[in-house]
């Protein structure tokens, strides 16, 4: 790539070996069309689900907050905070 410009943007992904949503913030190049272009390597392993621009500080990953955290004993659930 010729003019070499550079954005900061974060990947949205799910992991091969993980069924866990992940993300990555890092500085890829951008196309004379101005799309970003995130290398083969960087794609291997991954079902990309979103490219944001910028650095997203991400609250709630899908159900972390859905269902509560439960300890179950031998005799009645309790609810952990």
């Amino acid at each position: 790539m010729s003019n070499c410009q550079k954005e900061t943007i974060t990947i949205i992904y799910y992991s091969d070996a993980s069924l866990e949503l992940e993300h990555l913030v890092c500085q890829l190049e951008k196309a004379e069309s101005g799309r970003v272009v995130i290398p083969d390597e960087l794609k291997q392993g991954k079902s990309i689900i979103a490219v944001c621009h910028g650095e997203v500080n991400i609250l709630n990953k899908a159900g972390e907050r859905i269902i509560p955290h439960v300890l179950v004993t031998s005799t009645q659930p309790q609810l952990i905070k």
